[in-house]
């Protein structure tokens, strides 16, 4: 798909039930891009981090949206999905209450993953 050149791209969503077509678009995208066959990393921040706990994805509509609980799906099977670290501190979500499979860093890893050779960062 992208002629050889392996890229990497990083999605910050930072919107959640309070912006709920700017949370979808990331969901979407990082979604599309995975089921592509793009290296995918999404960062879930701000009211977005919500989404790293068991059921809360699958409790969020919009419509004419694909469901986020299937887009999150498809990121977990096959690139990588991480919650802010302070984010997640504020609402009191720590390592072992997130979804299997995601994980909680911070900005020093978003730096790193964003300025990667061949990476496109996009925030939503």
């Amino acid at each position: 798909m992208l002629g050889g050149m392996t890229r990497t791209l990083v999605v910050k969503a930072t919107a959640g039930a309070d912006a709920p077509e700017r949370c979808a678009q990331a969901f979407t995208v990082a979604a599309t891009a995975a089921a592509a066959g793009v290296d995918v990393s999404l960062w879930l921040t701000g009211e977005s981090t919500w989404f790293a706990l068991p059921g809360r994805a699958e409790s969020f509509e919009l419509p004419h949206s694909a469901p986020l609980g299937e887009l999150l799906h498809v990121v977990l099977a096959t690139g990588r999905v991480t919650a802010c670290t302070q984010c997640a501190a504020r609402r009191d979500i720590g390592p072992d209450d997130v979804i299997p499979g995601v994980r909680i860093a911070g900005a020093a890893v978003f730096v790193e993953e964003a300025v990667a050779v061949g990476a496109q960062a996009l925030v939503y």
